[in-house]
């Protein structure tokens, strides 16, 4: 007789959320939540505009004049004034954000989209934002989990309805060891790969930079000097030529004194 065993899957229902301070407020006074219009009528401009976004109705940059009220200090600002005031109820309301949300997390009933990146929250201590999960990172963390085993999950039991794991690894290609057509290019392509790949990781040998720089500097200099050299040549051999002058004039001198001697003598 076959037996037939069930196997029961468990999952955590997500607990109900506590209302906030605002939707016990609306419950209390009556008030429900209605659809708004995406354009409003501008009263200013006459025309219909966005509600939110660019070009909205109200919008803080396109009021040129603000009428004075009573209220109003003198030398005060209106604009700057405008501009605060809008900045403190964005940050009033990011508090009441974070104060549902702490409510939330002591339930335990924080919305899915939010549990992903709940250590960006200062609910939790931490500011240090999680990379959000996809989809295709699930499924290979739980391919890897379902094949860390000693039979690589071969007899691992699989529950109803599991989708085969996917192999993640590459299949190696080798290439074709009888001839055909283009099996020369084929070889000759995968050659200069793996030649081009060895030249790369050993580009910094073939190339020494300081070398070459200090090869280059040296040649810069004798070339300098050689000019220098030439150029200061031809006023050497000038000045070594005058004093040969002179000293055939002297011997000239010598001669003509020594052929005067002798005839006087006679």
């Amino acid at each position: 007789m076959k037996t037939q065993w069930l196997v029961m899957v468990c999952f955590q229902l997500p607990k109900p959320r506590t209302p906030t301070k605002w939707e016990l407020y609306a419950q209390a006074k009556g008030i429900k939540k209605h659809k708004k219009d995406k354009r409003v009528w501008d009263e200013q401009t006459q025309g219909w505009k966005h509600r939110f976004g660019y070009d909205r109705v109200n919008d803080d940059e396109d009021l040129p004049i603000i009428e004075a009220k009573m209220t109003d200090e003198p030398g005060e600002d209106p604009f700057t004034k405008r501009r605060e005031e809008k900045k403190t109820r964005v940050q009033k309301q990011e508090k009441n954000r974070l104060k549902n949300l702490k409510q939330a997390a002591k339930v335990g009933a924080l919305p899915s989209h939010i549990q992903l990146a709940a250590t960006a929250l200062p609910i939790t201590g931490s500011q240090s934002a999680t990379k959000k999960v996809t989809k295709d990172e699930l499924g290979s963390v739980a391919g890897l989990a379902s094949t860390a085993t000693a039979s690589g999950g071969k007899f691992d039991k699989k529950l109803l309805g599991e989708k085969p794991v996917k192999k993640q690894g590459k299949h190696r290609k080798f290439p074709p060891v009888a001839e055909g057509s283009g099996i020369g290019a084929q070889e000759k392509e995968q050659t200069e790969n793996i030649l081009r790949k060895i030249m790369s990781k050993n580009s910094h040998e073939i190339l020494n930079i300081d070398k070459a720089v200090t090869m280059y500097n040296v040649k810069k200099e004798k070339k300098r000097k050689n000019q220098q050299g030439k150029s200061s040549a031809p006023s050497n051999l000038k000045l070594k030529g005058k004093p040969m002058k002179g000293k055939s004039r002297a011997k000239k001198s010598s001669a003509k004194g020594g052929s005067s001697k002798k005839g006087k003598t006679k």
